[in-house]
């Protein structure tokens, strides 16, 4: 998603809910307690030099629970931050404490935004010698269905 849908979608809504990937709903009194800017400038294991950059989105949650983020507080944080983010309509990625810092795509299903996950992919398959399309994660068993070492399934 894409700061632009992100202010387009705010003002139609009576309140604003985040959803993690396994169905949860972030606590009704989250906070947004920064909206940055993030350039990441790197070097792929092939060597090719890159850059990326994005919105970055930190939510997080207190004991305040009367604490509650209305659409238009949200927009308005969101035209503050222009200042910081600029013009350019960025990715948003949004981080948000689990057990570590959960870092999340974000998609808006007409109801609710939705915390999507993210992958780490190889940027230079063929250097690697990683035939294309021949790249993916291993399937993992169920534990207690019959692992064994070497199994796959932990």
């Amino acid at each position: 998603m894409k700061i632009a849908e992100m202010k387009r979608a705010l003002p139609e809504l009576d309140a604003i809910n985040f959803r993690l990937p396994d169905g949860t709903y972030l606590p009704a009194h989250f906070h947004v307690t920064e909206v940055g800017l993030v350039s990441k400038h790197f070097i792929d294991c092939g060597g090719v030099e890159r850059r990326e950059t994005g919105a970055n989105f930190q939510l997080w949650e207190a004991g305040d629970y009367d604490h509650r983020l209305a659409p238009q507080k949200f927009l308005h944080i969101l035209q503050l931050s222009e200042k910081i983010l600029g013009s350019e309509d960025l990715d948003i990625e949004v981080e948000y404490q689990q057990a570590t810092i959960g870092k999340f795509g974000l998609a808006f299903d007409g109801t609710d935004f939705v915390l999507t996950p993210k992958q780490t992919a190889c940027l230079a398959q063929d250097a690697c010698g990683i035939p294309a399309g021949q790249f993916a994660l291993p399937q993992l068993q169920l534990a207690g269905s019959g692992c064994t070492p070497g199994g796959g399934c932990c």
